[in-house]
């Protein structure tokens, strides 16, 4: 297992950098395509830049607080500024999943996921998505809960990918997914290790395991989900895997958390 340490400071730091630039539109200098097995290699970090997308979506959070609109409208902006910072990485890749069921096989699907037209399955579960996790952060009562809720979702959804990366093989040999690579195990770990402390510091100890718990299912159940629809992962279904986890989180959030 490499774990980050003073002696290879500078490679993390890059990793890093390359997680945040793949996770967010922040202005972090040109970002090159990065070369075959990075992201693998980066996605230790996974979660750490999850945490930076739920710190900008909890100060938009308190931004339409200040203005006094309804909670709705406030969850609504939290979850439209992650979509901005993202670049609405997750939702297409959600939205492209969703369409590929609607093919017969599995050579058909990935084709589908390939089509850049979004059809009435992709805007269903864009729209489902958008208004499960506006309905949830609009039930947190108040700026701390947010923070910390955006703060768990964003870093265990992210958090995850990586076990998905290492357990569930590439559906095809080109593309996004397949270009990730397969994380070693102590990637992984690390990974899983740094989400599960976000969670539970943000959440509390009780609420936190079963955000947890119930995060961890419902993205098991996508990642099963496409190893028998498309015969494995790809960069649209690893953002539909997020989007899975994100929901869960701050459904849990709200029910358990306060």
């Amino acid at each position: 297992m490499r774990i980050p340490g003073l002696s290879d400071g500078d490679r993390r730091i890059g990793e890093l950098v390359l997680a945040l630039r793949f996770f967010t539109r922040l202005p972090l200098g040109t970002a090159a395509a990065p070369e075959p097995g990075a992201l693998a290699r980066a996605s230790w970090a996974f979660p750490v830049a999850g945490i930076v997308v739920g710190i900008v979506c909890a100060l938009a959070y308190a931004v339409a607080d200040l203005l006094a609109v309804p909670p709705l409208a406030i969850a609504l902006v939290a979850i439209g500024a992650g979509a901005v910072v993202t670049g609405a990485l997750h939702e297409d890749g959600l939205a492209d999943t969703a369409d590929a069921w609607g093919g017969r096989d599995p050579a058909e699907r990935l084709a589908i996921m390939r089509d850049s037209r979004s059809g009435a399955y992709a805007i269903v579960a864009v729209v489902l998505s958008i208004a499960l996790r506006a309905a949830a952060v609009a039930a947190l009562p108040g700026k701390g809960a947010a923070l910390a809720a955006f703060l768990a979702a964003h870093a265990v959804a992210r958090g995850g990918l990586p076990a998905v990366l290492f357990l569930l093989p590439a559906a095809r040999s080109d593309g996004l997914g397949a270009a990730a690579g397969v994380p070693e195990l102590g990637e992984v770990l690390w990974s899983l290790a740094i989400a599960a402390i976000v969670a539970l510091a943000a959440l509390g100890i009780v609420a936190g395991i079963g955000a947890l718990l119930f995060a961890g299912i419902a993205m098991a159940a996508m990642a099963y989900l496409a190893r028998r629809q498309f015969g494995g992962h790809t960069g649209d279904v690893l953002g539909a895997i997020e989007q899975k986890g994100e929901t869960a989180m701050l459904l849990a959030a709200a029910a358990w958390a306060w």
